[in-house]
């Protein structure tokens, strides 16, 4: 394998993962440790379910463990995916060098990576109380299911958002002791985020998935993009702003809201779906978007006690 092996535009190859001995960045590279977004993007709603509940502060500790069992249980959907998808991944651009599609690592030891991986999870699950560990557990079968999805529906968008949104149902439930609406109102938020943002990253697939017979919410919308990335949009922040409601009924927590609704906005507004690199950029911002509404949840959860 080559240094350069698997690099695609939203890669983030260098430092320590540059540095790596060439077995070693093969794995890094199968868990996408060299793209940060992804569990950036996982852990932020777990992040909003503990804050949202008012457990910014005094479950700090809470915090930190999602951020370890999202990079790590991201790492493990990762090669999971790149497992069913090795022969599809060979077909498509962005994708035939990935370790597997390119024969740089063996089936064999991407599923020890796989199951290593899924025990540093193991270790994250541990921390919670039975409730939410429960509710952790539950979240195994769609992930499972997941990377079938671009093979029998339009909108495997849609699930990635069942998946990725998971968190803020766990995050919640550990805070708040049970399922309430306002953390399930800011799980539909995060699911129709994640639609959002994931059709914005599916732009850059169009023409190749279109050849190989991927289906995506991005090749369901055409020329309809940018209003239906609105529309998702839109969806969420409604969500949110519903949920913040049920947490302090005061007009002053919709305000929170603002900031990540103009981000939001500016990423649809400045969007140009048939620009690869510019869709590149909006979906990476969704890291800025995450950390918006997390300070948004901090301050609603915190001032509601």
């Amino acid at each position: 394998m080559t240094d350069r092996t698997g690099i695609v535009p939203d890669s983030e190859y260098r430092g320590l993962i540059g540095r790596l001995p060439a077995g070693l960045r093969g794995f890094a590279m199968l868990a996408r440790f060299d793209r940060p977004i992804g569990w950036w993007l996982l852990f932020w709603p777990g992040a909003w379910g503990v804050a949202l509940a008012g457990g910014a502060i005094a479950r700090w500790d809470l915090v930190v463990w999602l951020l370890i069992g999202a990079i790590a249980m991201r790492g493990a959907g990762c090669v999971y995916n790149d497992i069913i998808d090795r022969d599809l991944d060979a077909r498509v651009a962005r994708t035939r060098d990935r370790p597997l599609a390119s024969g740089a690592i063996s089936l064999q030891a991407a599923w020890i990576w796989l199951v290593t991986l899924c025990l540093i999870g193991l270790v994250v699950l541990v921390q919670l109380h039975l409730y939410a560990a429960i509710v952790a557990l539950l979240s195994l079968a769609p992930v499972a299911a997941y990377p079938f999805m671009k093979r029998i529906t339009w909108w495997p968008q849609a699930w990635l958002g069942l998946v990725f949104s998971w968190a803020a149902l766990v995050g919640w439930g550990e805070v708040a002791g049970a399922l309430s609406l306002p953390g399930l109102l800011l799980y539909l938020g995060s699911i129709a985020w994640v639609v959002g943002y994931d059709t914005i990253y599916s732009l850059q697939d169009r023409e190749d998935d279109a050849l190989v017979g991927i289906r995506s919410s991005a090749r369901a919308m055409g020329r309809q993009v940018k209003p239906g990335v609105a529309a998702f949009y839109a969806i969420a922040l409604g969500c949110w702003g519903v949920s913040f409601w049920q947490i302090r009924a005061d007009p002053l927590a919709l305000v929170a809201l603002l900031p990540v609704a103009l981000h939001l906005g500016w990423q649809v507004a400045t969007l140009i779906p048939d620009d690869g690199a510019n869709a590149l950029a909006r979906f990476r911002s969704n890291r800025f978007a995450g950390l918006l509404m997390a300070a948004a949840c901090v301050v609603v959860g915190t001032t509601a006690q």
